[in-house]
């Protein structure tokens, strides 16, 4: 099976903030609607983060970001929310490019319907974090939601996560 974009199974998504109140103009549904033109912008202030649901579960092998520069995600974690426990942090470029993050070997099996791309920091004096392009890269497994809340609790909490840095994907 040949990994596909995770975008058509999301089913609910949200963020921390939209500048200025504008959703039209700078919403999350921005993040994934294709276009080059639109983009997420967070308000000022930290943390910033984009949490997605997907329906059916999914695991995840990459993730692509196009930031804009200057307005970089820094101290960025990605976080299962049904698991409660971080995947990996992701160590971005301050740049224009659409950068690829490839989720360590030891996570890309685990059936996920919640994460969230936690923002700690930003490389914009304010806080605020632009994105024109979030794009998940994997398999659908078909698991119910519920089956995989079942086996929520019987992780433990990987202090150890392996950390993934961003390369450059060249169009």
């Amino acid at each position: 099976m040949k990994p596909e974009s995770l975008i058509q199974y999301i089913s609910k998504s949200k963020a921390s903030s939209v500048l200025n109140k504008d959703t039209a103009s700078y919403g999350r549904n921005n993040l994934f609607d294709g276009s080059a033109e639109t983009c997420w912008n967070s308000e000022q202030g930290l943390p910033q983060y984009v949490m997605v649901e997907f329906a059916p579960a999914v695991k995840i092998s990459n993730i692509y970001i196009q930031f804009q520069g200057g307005f970089a995600g820094k101290d960025t974690q990605l976080v299962d929310m049904t698991r409660g426990n971080e995947i990996c942090p992701l160590h971005a470029l301050d740049n224009n490019q659409v950068q690829v993050f490839d989720i360590p070997e030891s996570e890309r099996d685990i059936e996920r319907t919640r994460i969230k791309i936690h923002f700690a920091s930003s490389t914009d004096f304010y806080g605020r974090v632009v994105i024109y392009t979030l794009d998940f890269i994997g398999y659908v497994t078909g698991s119910s939601p519920q089956a995989l809340n079942a086996t929520a609790g019987s992780g433990s909490k990987d202090t150890d996560a392996q950390a993934t840095s961003a390369h450059i994907v060249v169009t």
